[in-house]
């Protein structure tokens, strides 16, 4: 069991990401934000380093496309042990990320809001978010993802009575949650298109 040298942290509801930040930082772990979360732990006093500085290529399309990068999926997907995908890091000096911290923006805030059209719900989707947690689920036998603020704390503890890692059985566990999370978006914003009637061209 490795530790945890790199971690990616991007989180629409902030509640805790600091003190968890702080235990990793603890342990040395490179962290990386997207720019709000960032801000924060910076308010708190822990460098971070932008996910736009990780991967050399700055965001596109109004913010669109900034985590969809193969920096970010090669590093959260790779097998560890695969001959090949070491090779393949090292030619184009990829990184593995050990850790994945994303909470997405609840769906059904947005949808509550009588007056919010389909046009803007569907520009508020979040892509990047969601394929990073799917990438780092999948790959749960060598990174952790957390996708619920109520677990900070436990994995925190966790990170701490391992040496800087987390079990393999509470990887298992965080991506079965992962995935969860994935299909209740997916499944919130479905039923919501199929309830509006399509917009004008």
């Amino acid at each position: 069991m490795s530790r945890i040298e790199r971690v990616i942290i991007s989180c629409h509801d902030k509640t805790g990401v600091v003190e968890l930040a702080g235990v990793l930082r603890d342990f040395n772990v490179e962290i990386i934000t997207t720019e709000g979360t960032r801000q924060v732990l910076q308010d708190a006093g822990i460098e971070s380093k932008e996910i736009a500085e990780f991967t050399g290529a700055r965001a596109l399309l109004s913010g669109r496309v900034k985590s969809l990068h193969p920096k970010v999926h090669a590093g959260l997907l790779g097998v560890r042990d695969n001959k090949l995908h070491q090779e393949e890091m090292q030619t184009y000096e990829y990184e593995w990320v050990d850790m994945l911290v994303v909470n997405l923006h609840p769906l059904e805030e947005l949808i509550a809001n009588p007056a919010i059209t389909p046009d803007e719900v569907v520009d508020q989707v979040d892509i990047g978010g969601v394929a990073m947690i799917r990438s780092a689920a999948k790959n749960f036998r060598y990174v952790t993802v957390v996708v619920n603020p109520e677990r900070y704390t436990s994995v925190a503890h966790e990170i701490q009575a391992h040496e800087g890692n987390v079990p393999f059985t509470t990887r298992f566990r965080l991506a079965q949650e992962a995935f969860a999370a994935t299909a209740a978006y997916d499944r919130d914003l479905a039923e919501y298109l199929q309830r509006c009637e399509p917009p004008e061209e």
